[in-house]
């Protein structure tokens, strides 16, 4: 008995589990956008770029400070030969003579060296080496913000697409509850003669029709479902639930910016406007070679050659002056190559212009039709509720017969998820809106830090 009652309790505990696992959970739109611009491997790949552009330019800029480099070394020599060429007629020179010309235990040498070189001119290229990387890093930046852009459209449209799809399967269920009715009491007056076996069997193939459409749009559910909680980096065991309150009801009061400002504001156009500033940098790169190198040097040695020579303290101060001769007949590829980069940037940034247009100009009219289309469709529900039930009337007092009262119950089924999906294209496509014209982050207030 005991036992019994343990088994009882243990799986009671796991139903309470499953179901507290199966949960839904309703998260607003803009916690969902919050969530996959921090949690997003594209956002954060993204970022990483912006880090690594930023470190390139460090390196860059570095390159203005001297170079110090200091090198000691310590030689063992093996019966090295040391003769003194120049003898002087003093004393102490002579004295050095005959010792020299004796013989010298020299097996060592020691030098130290401590050498700085300051580049003073290069032609601009440092200037403009630092300029490109800068432009660079903006691009970059620019980059990162539009691949934010892009993460919150794909949040958006599966948002959209799960609150369609979970719409469906609610007035499917509705309308295979409904169904199924219809085929319990068509069976019984099919049992009284008072129907054909075929209306029967037609009311049958309707709920199998419907029952498919539900399993379709179950398993649409648990797809979207899954494409949102893996980006967003949930729990697999979570089930975001869609509804018309996920949605910000000051969305539409959203000033939408004009053709003009939406080039401003696109963060794609903006990436490519820096690139191309970039490659204008890279040109005076690509000349500089054509200049010398000019550089302050300065160093210190100390040497001490065994019972021979020992130097201290020996500073030099000076300029130094570097030409590569072969520059002059092979930096002109150089050049034609820094050039031709900078007009294919050009071209690239004149055929993206025209690209945010037309997306500009769709997207705009898009909205049009969504807004329209929610009119409509709104009408046509309220038609086909009508029709049907005039039909049904019909029916009941035999004037129709069953395909008529099928057809009508189809087509108001239809009428009904026809609505769900306008109302949810109206959102989806005032967010696409936006996107186009590069307000998408700024509409749901939220900062691009970087």
């Amino acid at each position: 008995m005991k036992s019994n009652s343990l088994l009882f309790l243990v799986v009671f505990l796991l139903g309470i589990l499953h179901l507290k696992a199966q949960q839904k959970t309703s998260l607003s739109l803009h916690d969902a956008v919050a969530m996959a611009l921090d949690k997003s491997d594209e956002v954060g790949l993204a970022m990483t770029r912006v880090d690594t552009k930023n470190f390139e330019l460090q390196a860059v800029k570095n390159n203005r400070y001297p170079d110090l480099k200091v090198s000691g070394q310590y030689l063992r020599l093996t019966n090295a030969k040391i003769e003194m060429k120049n003898k002087a007629n003093s004393s102490g020179s002579q004295n050095m003579s005959s010792q020299s010309s004796g013989s010298l235990k020299v097996n060592e040498l020691i030098l130290g060296q401590a050498n700085m070189n300051l580049p003073l001119f290069s032609g601009f290229k440092l200037k403009s080496s630092i300029s490109a990387s800068e432009n660079l890093y903006q691009a970059e930046i620019a980059n990162a913000n539009y691949t934010k852009e892009e993460t919150a459209m794909k949040v958006v449209q599966y948002y959209a697409d799960l609150y369609k799809a979970q719409k469906s399967v609610a007035l499917f269920k509705e309308n295979l509850k409904s169904g199924q009715q219809r085929v319990v009491d068509f069976q019984a007056l099919e049992q009284n003669g008072i129907i054909a076996r075929n209306d029967f069997l037609k009311s049958q193939l309707q709920v199998s029709k419907i029952q498919l459409s539900v399993d379709e749009a179950e398993k649409n559910v648990k797809l979207l479902n899954y494409y949102l909680i893996t980006l967003l980096k949930l729990t697999p065991e979570t089930q975001i639930e869609v509804s018309p309150s996920n949605i910000d009801p000051n969305l539409f009061t959203y000033t939408v910016q004009t053709q003009a400002q939406a080039l401003e504001s696109r963060k794609d156009l903006e990436a490519v406007r820096f690139l191309s500033k970039a490659t204008t940098s890279n040109i005076k790169v690509a000349i500089a070679g054509y200049y010398p190198g000019i550089s302050f040097v300065s160093g210190y040695t100390a040497l001490n050659l065994q019972n021979v020579v020992t130097v201290e303290n020996a500073v030099n101060v000076g300029v130094g002056l570097t030409y590569n001769l072969s520059s002059i007949f092979k930096n002109g590829k150089e050049v034609k190559a820094a050039k031709s980069k900078a007009v294919e940037v050009e071209k690239q940034q004149a055929l993206l212009k025209d690209n945010i247009k037309f997306e500009i100009t769709q997207a705009r009219e898009e909205y049009a039709l969504s807004l329209k289309q929610d009119q409509v469709y709104s009408e046509a529900v309220a038609q086909a509720t009508e029709n049907y039930r005039i039909v049904k009337d019909k029916y009941d007092n035999g004037l129709s017969n069953t395909n008529d009262l099928l057809e009508a119950d189809v087509e108001q089924l239809g009428a009904q998820i026809n609505q769900a999906y306008a109302k949810a294209n109206v959102a989806l496509k005032y967010y696409e809106l936006l996107y186009t014209s590069g307000q998408l982050i700024e509409s749901f207030k939220l900062t691009q830090n970087q």
